[in-house]
């Protein structure tokens, strides 16, 4: 999927991430871990890309390849009109700042002997420029004010917090280094709902007050279409369908899209007992041995001969709404 959008800050085209798996004395390469196949979409400046889909599909690790904690297998990633694909760990630390990422875990995400001050601190103090004291002790007091924390909390640990103030010590400390894009890794999944709420009214607050660009990882598409503007639906390392959230309810195309939906539950008794639910029968294949053709077509009631030969390319069938799929 090309773009000339004037408005895109983040460009992913055809990124692959293939992990070599190993066995035996020589450490022996005997397959690859297909985490990310060919994957293509666009991130307009001060919008919100949701990217959605069960444990494993992949999600998780295009947003490490964007930040480059993973080095891609091949692929484009273009940030503000520049490749970052091939940057080099020098060349790649000031763009570091300016992506900077919320962890899923707000319990393993925080260093259990800093206190809340010095977390924040380190991640100001990073760039390598000169800081005077009482410029950082403003800083981190503004930070914690901008989440909803109290700044006298400064000098706690992370045990000390709640799991929603953790979460709000993570998005402070990706905020502390000015970023324009964030990758948020699935940051309300550890939460209970109430909190999620929250923490999802926080994240719209801080992108409207500081034009933030998100990336939100998510499995649950009801968080997702409360916060995204465009939303992917992954599997098994392949984009299967791309639209707006405003259309994912009402007119979602793909199978596996309208099997996650049927499984989000309503508040509706009577509604809820007579939707039809979607069933998947089997298990999700091996990314280490994924069928030929469409990844989906093992737990698909559409397949045909041709979905078991080629992928189906990802066209769009509407404005703005891309599926891949031959048969529907």
């Amino acid at each position: 999927m090309q773009s000339d959008n004037k408005d895109a800050i983040l460009e992913v085209k055809s990124l692959k991430m293939h992990f070599p798996v190993r066995k035996g004395f020589f450490n022996k390469t005997v397959g690859y871990v297909k985490a990310v196949d060919d994957v293509s979409f666009v991130v307009e400046n001060g919008k919100t890309f949701g990217l959605v889909g069960e444990s494993g599909c992949g999600k998780t690790t295009v947003g490490k390849t964007i930040l480059r904690i993973n080095t891609p297998t091949s692929g484009e990633i273009i940030y503000k009109g520049q490749h970052i694909e091939n940057l080099s760990a020098k060349q790649m630390a000031p763009i570091r700042r300016d992506i900077q990422m919320i962890f899923q875990d707000p319990y393993s995400s925080l260093d259990p002997r800093q206190s809340l001050g010095s977390i924040l601190k380190e991640a100001i103090v990073c760039d390598g420029k000169p800081h005077e004291r009482e410029e950082i002790a403003n800083t981190i007091s503004e930070l914690m004010v901008a989440v909803g924390l109290d700044p006298i909390m400064a000098d706690r640990y992370p045990h000390e917090l709640s799991g929603g103030q953790r979460q709000r010590l993570g998005i402070a400390r990706a905020l502390a280094c000015n970023p324009s894009l964030i990758v948020c890794d699935e940051p309300v999944s550890a939460l209970d709902v109430s909190i999620q709420a929250q923490v999802i009214n926080l994240l719209r607050d801080l992108q409207e007050k500081r034009g933030l660009t998100y990336l939100f990882i998510a499995h649950d598409l009801a968080v997702v279409k409360n916060i995204a503007d465009t939303i992917a639906v992954m599997y098994l390392g392949h984009i299967v369908e791309l639209m707006d959230s405003s259309e994912i309810y009402e007119h979602s195309i793909h199978p596996y899209t309208q099997a996650l939906l049927s499984a989000v539950p309503i508040t509706d008794y009577y509604a809820e007992k007579k939707r039809n639910r979607i069933v998947l029968e089997g298990e999700v294949p091996s990314p280490i041995n994924a069928p030929a053709g469409c990844p989906f077509q093992t737990r698909c009631k559409f397949a045909s001969d041709k979905c078991r030969k080629a992928m189906p390319p990802l066209t769009e069938r509407r404005d703005g709404h891309f599926v891949a799929c031959y048969n529907v």
